[in-house]
């Protein structure tokens, strides 16, 4: 978040809006309750989709009749991608995307692995959805951190006056 940005009119850092949320979150403002709610019923539905989804992928394999230990190998490659998103997206909206490093850092290497995951992930988008608007948590954390340097900046300055009229500024 960029501190010098104001919104017109107001005074102090303004907050990054949330996808789906726009900045309701920071005061919990209108709509904000109705948007958890269908963020989560819409994730649980994208989620329920995607399974279904998987469960024709794996219906084909089956049907190919490729033999026992493929079809071992596919659930378990689905059930190891689903989890690695799951984790990926919970630390995410957690802790931000600055916070991850090594292997969950990687976005382009292991595309395929968040592209089959991509059940895991909605499924934890929704469980944080249960919990906050997912990725308040970080972004109240940011807000409020530069609403606390504003602050100080201003208690700062307060003794001190501004430049004389007509006079610039160094």
């Amino acid at each position: 978040m960029d501190d010098e940005q104001r919104t017109p009119g107001t005074d102090g850092p303004r907050p990054e809006p949330i996808r789906w949320f726009g900045t309701s979150w920071v005061e919990r403002g209108p709509g904000y309750w109705a948007r958890r709610v269908l963020v989560a019923i819409g994730a649980l539905a994208a989620a329920a989709a995607g399974a279904l989804l998987l469960r024709f992928a794996v219906a084909g394999v089956t049907m190919s009749e490729a033999g026992g230990f493929v079809n071992v190998l596919l659930l378990g490659a689905i059930a190891i991608c689903s989890c690695l998103a799951a984790i990926r997206t919970w630390k995410v909206l957690t802790e931000g995307r600055d916070s991850l490093t090594g292997w969950m850092a990687e976005d382009k290497s292991l595309g395929a692995v968040w592209f089959i995951g991509g059940v895991g992930a909605l499924v934890a988008y929704f469980f944080r959805s249960l919990v906050e608007a997912p990725g308040e948590g970080v972004r109240r954390a940011a807000h409020e951190r530069a609403v606390a340097r504003y602050a100080r900046g201003r208690e700062a300055r307060a003794g001190r006056p501004g430049p004389k009229p007509g006079r610039k500024r160094r």
